[in-house]
């Protein structure tokens, strides 16, 4: 009896994947940018800002929440070109996907307040 139950548990070990016991890191880097929207179309934004020479394109999905200032969740349909905008997106490839679209109501414009801002923060997650 001994040896069938250790013949169960030596099975058990050997035809268990291997990356049970290891761990797996994901990094998500979320970066903020501010402007005002030029664009809207069905699947992306644009944000145009006095900064940048270029617009900035960003892809939005079903899971993008869209918030005002307080944090208080606001209607998609309520998005529109020239709304000052903050978004948070995060870097798919050479896509940018909004996660979060903060509606501001006004904007301020100064040389040490420049409407684009751009911030980068790193989330590093540990799953067992």
């Amino acid at each position: 009896m001994k040896k069938m139950m250790l013949f169960v548990v030596a099975m058990t070990v050997m035809i268990m994947p291997c990356g049970v016991f290891a761990q797996d890191r994901t990094t998500v880097t979320t970066t903020e940018n501010a402007g005002t929207i030029t664009e809207v179309s069905p699947d992306s934004l644009v944000i145009r800002s006095e900064t940048s020479s270029s617009p900035m394109h960003y892809s939005y999905t079903k899971k993008t929440t869209y918030v005002d200032e307080r944090g208080m969740p606001v209607s998609m349909e309520t998005v529109k070109s020239g709304l000052p905008v903050t978004v948070y997106y995060t870097t798919e490839g050479s896509r940018m996907v909004a996660d979060k679209v903060v509606v501001r109501k006004t904007t301020t414009t100064t040389s040490e307040n420049p409407m684009m801002e751009k911030k980068t923060s790193t989330t590093t997650t540990e799953t067992r």
